[in-house]
């Protein structure tokens, strides 16, 4: 019975981490499309300054990067954050950093398609969109699984790091009840959330993986 209660507890707060989970991918995909664009363009400048984000986020602490989205606009900019945007600086910075490792997914997934395909584009009058929306992209989608999957395997866990803004999610919430009632037990029951929410998310990719594969 305790386990049980222990576990009806801890449930409560795997509704955060979900929503965590999925406004991450929500915003940090797209994103990471419009980062891997800025990491491949011509224009010097732009390129630079994409690499420089790019290599600050993968360098540093996830933790660290969270805790600079919640405490810089007040010691750095001088602007008093309202109450709620603890949430806001959780999404914020799992956004930021993920979208980072996304970008570098799609230049690798991009850079994969064969340059033939390029060629036959301009032989068939195709606009740059056109040849990017109907030919690369899907190729691309293709080769990015695995590494896509590997990302959102790694996110269900690094949900949990948003205990550093004090955010109440499902393994502050655990870390809370082992506390309160002296056992580790909590930490175990968390632990198997994770592992479920990790193999539903595992056993959905394969299943798009396996779609795209088209050619065997």
């Amino acid at each position: 019975m305790k386990i049980w209660s222990i576990t009806k507890q801890i449930s409560v707060g795997f509704l955060s981490t979900l929503a965590i989970f999925v406004l991450t991918l929500i915003f940090s995909l797209p994103l990471g499309l419009l980062i891997a664009a800025g990491r491949m363009s011509k224009f010097a400048p732009l390129r630079w300054i994409v690499k420089l984000y790019i290599s600050v986020v993968r360098g540093t602490p996830l933790m660290l990067q969270l805790l600079v989205v919640f405490f810089g606009p007040h010691f750095i900019l001088g602007i008093n954050t309202p109450p709620g945007y603890r949430f806001y600086a959780v999404i914020i910075g799992f956004t930021l950093n993920y979208a980072a490792y996304f970008a570098e997914i799609y230049r690798s997934g991009i850079q994969a398609v064969n340059k033939g395909q390029y060629e036959a584009c301009t032989v068939l009058g195709y606009s740059r969109m056109q040849q990017f929306f109907k030919i690369v992209f899907p190729q691309m989608v293709k080769n990015i699984i695995p590494s896509v999957t590997n990302e959102v395997i790694t996110l269900v866990k690094d949900t949990s790091l948003a205990f550093a803004l004090s955010y109440t999610e499902m393994f502050t919430l655990a870390k809370q009840v082992a506390a309160a009632e002296a056992t580790i037990i909590p930490l175990f029951v968390a632990g198997v959330f994770y592992y479920i929410f990790n193999f539903i998310v595992a056993f959905i990719m394969e299943k798009i993986e396996k779609k795209m594969n088209y050619f065997r």
